[in-house]
């Protein structure tokens, strides 16, 4: 008996792709990808001239290519974005717009803190409300909402911040699942961008085995997207460090995260 191969099913990284801070870093490695996979793509960043530069890079692979100037810190910003999707029809969101962050919890600055938070949370889970009610009235569509392994262990109010968005994202993911809508909490490690000497955080202390590429860490979770998976650590050593940061004793984990602070900052 001859039995007729399966077709593999379509990928749901298809039509629009609104990247937040897809100019540098990560959100530039998602944006590449996604165009490399024959997305139209618009990206969303502060620098204007950084902004025409990529766009045009990634128009030069054939697809067509939105830049949407905007503070995702500011509430102009957020409001911009949120408009454009309501206007267009998104199909994938990468809200990845983030910064580092090297300011003390205890202070009577607490600028730095709030724009952090409005920037990294509040702009977070607007944009991805607005996007995901979109996706579920069309009935599909995919959400990746930048985490990270630092949101699992005590390192300030950057991983406070990434703690919110991993736990908001998987409630998000549980809320989508009847509707067709895929809500994916990417949760990567240390990855080699601007991102630490933006903010002033030094890294040469750290050993070259906790990096990872960019390129490859978005490849890899793009697979998982395809396979339907919601949850993504991509490399074997943080899904190993994850574990522990979770199931370890507290206390013990609290001591390796203070060495860890000590070796980052130099």
């Amino acid at each position: 008996m001859k039995f007729s191969k399966r077709s593999a099913s379509p990928s749901p990284l298809r039509g629009r792709a609104l990247v937040t801070g897809g100019t540098s870093g990560i959100g530039l490695a998602f944006a590449r990808a996604l165009a490399a996979r024959g997305c139209d793509i618009a990206l969303v960043a502060r620098n204007e001239a950084r902004l025409e530069s990529v766009a045009a890079e990634l128009s030069s692979l054939g697809v067509d290519v939105v830049a949407l100037p905007a503070d995702l810190s500011q509430s102009e910003g957020v409001a911009k974005v949120c408009s454009y999707i309501d206007e267009e029809q998104v199909e994938v969101l990468v809200n990845n717009a983030g910064k580092g962050l090297r300011h003390p919890l205890a202070t009577t600055d607490t600028a730095p803190l709030r724009e952090a938070i409005d920037l990294m949370a509040s702009a977070v889970v607007e944009v991805g409300a607005v996007a995901a009610a979109a996706m579920k009235a069309r009935g599909h569509g995919v959400v990746v909402n930048t985490a990270s392994v630092s949101g699992l262990v005590p390192m300030g109010l950057y991983s406070a911040i990434k703690a919110l968005v991993k736990t908001w994202s998987q409630a998000l993911a549980l809320e989508m699942r009847p509707h067709g809508v895929q809500v994916v909490t990417f949760m990567p490690g240390w990855v080699r961008t601007e991102h630490h000497a933006r903010a002033g955080i030094t890294t040469s202390n750290l050993p070259d085995a906790v990096w990872l590429d960019a390129d490859a860490v978005v490849e890899e979770t793009l697979r998982a997207v395809d396979a339907g998976k919601t949850y993504v650590t991509p490399s074997l050593k943080f899904k190993v460090a994850s574990a522990l940061a979770r199931y370890a004793p507290q206390r013990a984990v609290g001591a390796v995260t203070q060495k860890i602070v000590r070796g980052r900052d130099g």
